[in-house]
């Protein structure tokens, strides 16, 4: 027997404390007859975790955890990631956020999941990420990008100008608002809005993607894994923003070059249901698609459905709900209006 050491990765402003208090319970518990369970998070987390809990630096928190667990939405999730991807522990995400392609878990499933995690009851999907290298003249940065990376134009500031180099041999150029580079599972994201095809998370590849391009490539581009790509900024870029995973981590000009290459299996994410995960990720991606809002996709059902969705949801109108809860409760009202058909027909 030993010590199971679970690292907590919170979203940066709501509130978690319930699901802290679901995990400080379940180490009060421990692993029976497998050892005790240690909680750790990192010391910039203190007031967001209160509780029996281990504050750390980065280092001992990477060094030491056995498991994360990310209490947020996609945005923590990746930040979690990225945290570990020197050592790339499996990583369970909690739903706390608005859409979640990424995160499986609702915070009141989180019991059952934790018996679920003990019991090794789950699988590992692998995650592909990009690292990403800025140089300019007197500085080089390293980065790493689980969903996309992009250089961006910032506005009043003119237009993102690059050639593109893959393996050395020039492949064309870009005049654009930015130029999206994203993992197949990011393919969802930035490059999914900007009008890029999605592919397969089983898929190991780098996916280019121009924004309103003005001239050169002017369409997505597809790259394998095995080869390295760099962007080499040109005239007409004066101020544009390099982010990663939707974060900005430096300027882009004239003159700097931004070199990418695919990082396999840089991440682990911790699945208990992953044909129904991906189920539910094709069915938001569809929804994303769809130019209604909520109360426009009310409009669409049986009145009778619609005030029964209304009452159920009236406690939090006014309010955001996820895409993950919108779900649930939808399923579950046209679940009971169908239920209540059938026993109306059965009827005598």
């Amino acid at each position: 027997m030993g010590t199971f050491t679970v690292g907590l990765v919170p979203h940066p402003t709501k509130s978690v404390a319930e699901s802290v208090a679901i995990l400080c319970a379940w180490k009060q518990d421990g692993l029976p007859g497998k050892g005790d369970v240690l909680l750790i998070a990192l010391q910039s987390d203190e007031h967001r975790v209160a509780g029996a809990v281990e504050l750390v630096d980065e280092r001992s928190f990477r060094d030491r955890v056995d498991v994360v667990v990310a209490l947020g939405g996609d945005g923590t999730m990746l930040g979690a990631m990225r945290l570990v991807a020197d050592r790339p522990v499996p990583v369970l995400g909690v739903n706390y956020g608005n859409l979640g392609f990424l995160v499986e878990v609702e915070p009141a499933d989180l019991p059952d999941a934790l018996e679920r995690l003990a019991a090794k009851r789950f699988s590992l999907e692998p995650h592909h990420a990009v690292e990403v290298v800025h140089s300019t003249s007197t500085d080089e940065h390293t980065f790493l990008a689980f969903n996309d990376v992009s250089i961006a134009r910032r506005p009043g500031e003119g237009v993102v100008t690059a050639d593109l180099v893959v393996d050395g041999t020039p492949y064309g150029h870009y005049k654009a608002d930015a130029i999206i580079v994203a993992t197949s599972a990011g393919s969802t994201a930035y490059n999914y809005a900007a009008g890029g095809p999605v592919m397969s998370p089983a898929v190991a590849a780098t996916l280019i993607t121009p924004v309103a391009p003005m001239s050169g490539i002017d369409r997505s581009v597809v790259l394998g894994p095995g080869e390295a790509l760099r962007f080499q900024v040109g005239a007409g870029t004066r101020s544009a923003a390099l982010e990663v995973d939707g974060r900005v981590v430096a300027d882009v000009s004239e003159g700097c070059v931004v070199s990418m290459r695919l990082q396999r299996e840089a991440g682990q994410v911790i699945r208990f249901d992953a044909g129904r995960h991906a189920t539910k990720g094709r069915l938001k991606l569809s929804l994303l698609d769809l130019p209604l809002r909520e109360d426009q996709l009310l409009e669409l059902v049986p009145s009778d459905v619609r005030a029964k969705f209304k009452a159920r949801t009236a406690h939090r109108r006014g309010g955001l709900v996820s895409a993950a809860q919108l779900e649930a409760e939808a399923a579950e009202v046209v679940a009971s209006a169908e239920a209540e058909d059938e026993a109306g027909d059965a009827a005598p």
